[in-house]
């Protein structure tokens, strides 16, 4: 009996400490020596250059939050493992435990918070409409009868529907398959707007063969907190992580990262992207907060 009831001890023993795990992502990182990051492969805040490599300025902001993490723990050495996330699969990865932290384009909202807990907003986007510049597309009330393309597992034309400038218009929706396939759709003509956060519009637009055939125009659709996703219930890891990006705030170093990423020619064509630091992100630097995107107002 007494070895059944050691066996029973040792096995609950072994199952308490994977659940603590699974609830403790510093534990985690600190018994296996590396982090897995969610990162994007053709977002505006993050995207590949191919061969593994992940860039972009939520991308070196999330491998700053690992120095942090890695000087918290006390550890020599951390590895940093990147996981390739799209808008479809980015809140089971998190949930299920095969990435710790998502630091790409995520929009915080209520309904995301059931799922997943998010860190303090870091960027704050605009929806916006882009098109060829030679459209005659001026705003929401152009897009009457047009083909609006926009990425699969994203709320864009959901709060393009709701925007009361848009009652009564008729139009055509395709989805693309990730932000370069939509963006594709637009350059190829299939279809006549692509509607999508500014960022993201503003990086394809810069990566494109013919940047100056494109603009961005119209009104704000809506404005959305985009912040880091990590697991629910881990106080502990969230308030490394938030203190990290409050320290990154505080000595200047997330807006260095932001001009370099967004105001200074990038990878891989060296071209500019030119989105200047919005009042709004501005305002959630200087007013750390994880409010989710029913807290703001479009104006």
């Amino acid at each position: 009996m007494k070895k059944h009831l050691l066996a029973f001890a040792v096995a609950a023993v072994a199952a308490g400490s994977a659940f603590a795990q699974a609830g403790d992502t510093l534990a985690k990182i600190k018994s296996s020596g590396s982090i897995t990051l969610g990162v994007r492969e053709s977002s505006g805040l993050g995207y590949t250059l191919g061969n593994g490599k992940y860039v972009g300025f939520h991308t070196e902001m999330a491998e700053h939050i690992v120095g942090d993490l890695q000087k918290q723990l006390g550890l020599s050495k951390l590895d940093i493992k990147y996981q390739p996330v799209t808008s479809q699969n980015r809140v089971p990865l998190v949930q299920n435990g095969t990435v710790d932290l998502e630091c790409g384009s995520t929009t915080n909202n209520q309904s995301r918070q059931k799922d997943a807990a998010f860190a303090f907003t870091t960027y704050v986007e605009e929806v916006r409409i882009a098109v060829k510049a030679n459209s005659g597309i001026t705003g929401i009330k152009d897009l009457n009868g047009k083909t609006i393309v926009t990425t699969t597992g994203t709320t864009s034309v959901q709060t393009l529907r709701k925007n009361k400038r848009a009652d009564g218009l008729t139009f055509k929706e395709v989805m693309g398959k990730d932000h370069a396939d939509s963006f594709l759709m637009l350059e190829s003509g299939r279809a006549d707007a692509f509607i999508m956060d500014g960022s993201i519009l503003a990086a394809n637009i810069s990566k494109s063969k013919a940047p100056a055939d494109y603009k961005v125009v119209g009104e704000v659709l809506s404005v959305e907190p985009i912040a880091c996703m990590l697991r629910k219930d881990d106080a502990a890891f969230k308030k490394a992580v938030d203190d990290s990006i409050v320290r990154q705030i505080k000595d200047g170093s997330l807006e260095k990262l932001y001009d370099k990423w967004f105001m200074q020619p990038i990878p891989p064509n060296n071209v500019k992207v030119g989105l200047p630091l919005s009042a709004a992100t501005k305002d959630a630097w200087a007013n750390p907060n994880d409010k989710p995107m029913e807290a703001y107002e479009v104006k």
